[in-house]
């Protein structure tokens, strides 16, 4: 009994074979109801468990707060009303005996007063952010937890959502709509965070595995295009994250073990007098378990750990201040095997260190000003440092640096945004972020001519970027509502600059459908890194890239969405963006573009004059979770464009043409408190395009080299994953137990990524997907 996995076995067969007790677990569910625009708490509210026998609910005290006590474990929807304001369904409410559940309610006040409000799967979907009314979808913790694969990841679970495919399933980058990675916006609490993911590469959103717990989030908002005027520097999609507050009433804990590290978090009161709470989270993972089981990671020693916090601290009734953050550390070392007999490819060649470190911690202070009026000031400090060095075993098996690519920013964010309602038809949102920037980017690659490192860029310094906006949201009348405003975006390095217009209609036509419109004009500030590339003019080096513009795009979405039954609803959405001011190197006859970047600097000279252009038509059909069950059904269908300086209109990197997934789920309850889960999705996708390799021009010169010509015009073979989760989680008294097994890739499909050219043997060889991933976890909340 030795062998871990033996104590596992252990584990699984003591929960599926114990003894049942029957004694019948509860626990509480309790909150606060609060005005969704001022945060004002409303006293008197009702907040009462539908289908419950006998009814169970609470009315909210004089600050919000509610309690319902007894709640037995399950699965439940919660309605809350109160006068005045439109009634409110949350679903899938889940109660588990080990931890108890602490909501924040936001009501929206309703323009007909004491109208009578018909219960829609509609409001089952509303949006967090008020003002995002297309294209924006709210996601739960639960679904991060529940959808096979997604394994606590919000950028891998989004990739059941109708336009998000993942550009690199080896990691959580997506392109949305055609759109590059690169595009995404990462935000926490209301302000800008850096890329939140391990192992990173520069210039990218995305990465090996989320940073973030899904221990710290709330329910957060998705939005995929026509963003409102609070959104800034992104061009593809928004991660709007929303942070839970720890409980202020009971220390509570979670400890969970499995494959990919372990995890403790912690959550209790602070000042009980004041209500104040603490929450955090610690993990440390190493990966060389699956290397053990069999799955090929390759010859390296990877390692990660990361902490995440939120910190809620009540100064009196109006007033709070909240410290929340999160780091992550990440490193992959491999050596190279002295013996070329034991080589397979040319990179069998390479020694590697790679190091990637993120890591923000913001301050926020909460004010309530009055009963229609909310500011919300913060301050943010961030930073990132990547490090990646490659040396190439040459004769002799002599180690000789290849390359060296080091990347530091650091960031700081004075952020202040002001809600006030004006009136139950009107309310405004203003505010700004200013950024200091410090960045250091160094990048060198070996010449195999002299054999010496060239300098690609070696720049240091600060700059500063100035966002603004303003917004307002007007219901006309029940029926229609209106979103609009402006963005004002600035790079004080070379003032470039955007004033972007934003407008969104959504319009119900009955009580089961509406209709919506958005437009938007979106601009994006290029990676630091690109305007440092040098070229050398007579013995002076200077920055060709340093006064490019910002890479802008127009938005326009129109979607139509209607509830068949509750629990049951459709949606579909067309959308057409166009690009332009892209970077696309300036050669004559050139076809590259920054548009089909995944990772990186570009270093060659750029000019702002490539143009993009982005169109599809997407439908949903989805099923809330209802008798045990839910899926989501998502298609698209899309083209993605775009022009570099040789003027022709060619297919992107990321234009796969189609995308289906499928994503179904279902609960048995199992005896007495346990619960068997089920979880299946597959995804069927276009592949991405690539350009093909020049053999010839590759066996002279000892390296891939691409007919540029031909860019990206040919298609890998179609993608097609299938993953599987099945869990098993048991109640206990004031314990929840919840054992996992996802499996990534389940049939082991060898999807292509691409072709590369192999100087070792001379042959272009296929670069394959991950394949089957088991991912093992074991979880305890007490």
């Amino acid at each position: 009994m030795k062998h871990p996995f033996c104590k596992l076995i252990l584990i699984v067969f003591i929960l599926l074979f114990e003894k049942v007790n029957g004694q019948s677990l509860t626990q509480t569910i309790r909150g606060t109801v609060v005005d969704q625009v001022s945060q004002m708490p409303l006293p008197g509210a009702n907040v009462i468990i539908l289908n419950s026998n006998p009814i169970l609910g609470e009315t909210s005290d004089a600050d919000g707060n509610f309690k319902i006590n007894k709640v037995p474990v399950g699965s439940y929807t919660l309605k809350i009303t109160f006068i005045g304001y439109k009634e409110m369904i949350l679903p899938n409410v889940m109660v588990n005996s080990g931890k108890e559940v602490v909501l924040q309610i936001n009501l929206e006040e309703d323009v007909v007063q004491m109208k009578e409000i018909v219960v829609t799967a509609t409001q089952k979907d509303k949006t967090i952010n008020e003002m995002s009314v297309v294209s924006t979808r709210t996601f739960s913790v639960e679904e991060t937890r529940k959808f096979a694969a997604a394994v606590n990841d919000p950028a891998r679970m989004v990739t059941s959502y109708a336009g998000v495919v993942s550009a690199d399933d080896g990691n959580n980058s997506i392109s949305i709509r055609g759109n590059s990675p690169f595009g995404l916006l990462w935000r926490m609490e209301g302000v800008d965070i850096p890329n939140p993911n391990h192992f990173a590469n520069a210039a990218t959103a995305g990465g090996g595995i989320s940073i973030l717990s899904s221990q710290l989030l709330a329910n957060s908002d998705f939005s995929t295009g026509a963003f409102s005027a609070e959104y800034g520097n992104a061009l593809s999609g928004v991660f709007d994250l929303k942070l839970r507050k720890g409980n202020n009433e009971k220390a509570e804990y979670t400890v969970q073990a499995g494959f990919l590290g372990t995890d403790v978090a912690a959550e209790g009161p602070l000042n009980r007098k004041k209500k104040g709470s603490y929450l955090v989270n610690y993990r440390y993972s190493t990966l060389s378990m699956l290397s053990k089981l069999g799955v090929p990671l390759g010859d390296f020693v990877t390692n990660f750990q990361d902490l995440s916090f939120n910190i809620h601290l009540p100064v009196n009734k109006n007033n709070s201040i909240s410290v929340f953050g999160f780091g992550g550390l990440s490193d992959q070392t491999s050596e190279a095997e002295k013996d070329s007999l034991g080589w397979k490819d040319n990179y069998d060649r390479y020694n590697s260190i790679y190091k990637s470190n993120t890591g923000a911690m913001g301050i926020k202070y909460n004010s309530i000003l009055s009963t229609n009026t909310f500011l919300q000031n913060a301050i943010v400090f961030s930073g990132v440092s990547i490090v990646s060095e490659e040396e190439i075993l040459l004769k002799d098996y002599i180690a000789t640096t290849d390359n060296i690519n080091k990347m530091d920013n650091s960031k700081i964010t004075w952020s202040s945004v002001l809600n006030h309602k004006v009136n139950p038809r009107l309310s405004l949102r203003s505010g700004f972020y200013i950024n200091t920037l410090q960045y250091k980017v160094e990048i060198k690659e070996r010449e195999e001519t002299n054999n010496t490192l060239e300098t690609l860029m070696n720049s240091k310094g600060r700059t500063e970027s100035i966002q603004a906006f303003a917004q307002a949201s007007y219901k006309v009348n029940d029926k229609l509502t209106v979103n609009g405003g402006l963005h004002y975006l600035q790079l004080l390095l070379n003032n470039s600059y955007a004033v972007e217009p934003r407008l969104a209609l959504q319009y119900t036509i009955n009580d089961v459908s509406s209709v919506n419109f958005g437009y938007g004009l979106h601009s994006q500030i290029q990676p630091l890194g690109t305007y440092f590339g040098q070229t050398e003019e007579n013995g002076l080096t200077t920055l060709p890239n340093k006064n490019l513009e910002l890479s802008r795009a127009h938005h326009f979405v129109a979607g139509y969405d209607r509830s068949l039954t509750q629990n049951l609803r459709i949606k579909s959405e067309i959308y057409y963006q166009h690009l332009f001011d892209i970077p696309v190197e300036s050669k004559a006859g050139s076809t590259n573009s920054i548009i089909n970047q995944q990772w990186g600097f570009v270093s060659d000279p750029m000019v702002s004059k490539g143009l993009g252009r982005n169109y599809g038509v997407e439908f949903t059909l989805e099923q809330f979770l209802h008798n045990n069950i839910y899926f989501l059904l998502s298609t698209s269908l899309y083209e993605s464009k775009y022009k570099a300086i040789d003027g022709i209109w060619r297919d992107t990197r990321f234009n796969g043409n189609r995308n289906v997934s499928f994503t179904v789920g279902k609960e048995f309850n199992w005896r007495k408190n346990r619960t068997f889960g089920i979880n299946i999705r597959t995804i069927y996708s276009g592949g991405f395009r690539t350009t093909p390799v020049d053999v010839a021009a590759s066996l002279a010169k000892g390296e891939t080299v691409w007919q540029e010509d031909r860019a990206f015009s040919e298609q890998v073979p179609d993608y097609f994953r299938s993953d599987i989760r099945i869990s098993l989680k048991r109640n206990r008294a004031k314990s929840t137990h919840i054992i996992s097994l996802d499996l990534q890739n389940a049939t082991n499909r060898k999807n292509v990524f691409g072709e590369f050219f192999d100087p070792l043997t001379g042959n272009v060889k296929t670069a394959y997907l991950t394949p089957l991933i088991p991912v093992f976890s074991y979880k305890i909340e007490f």
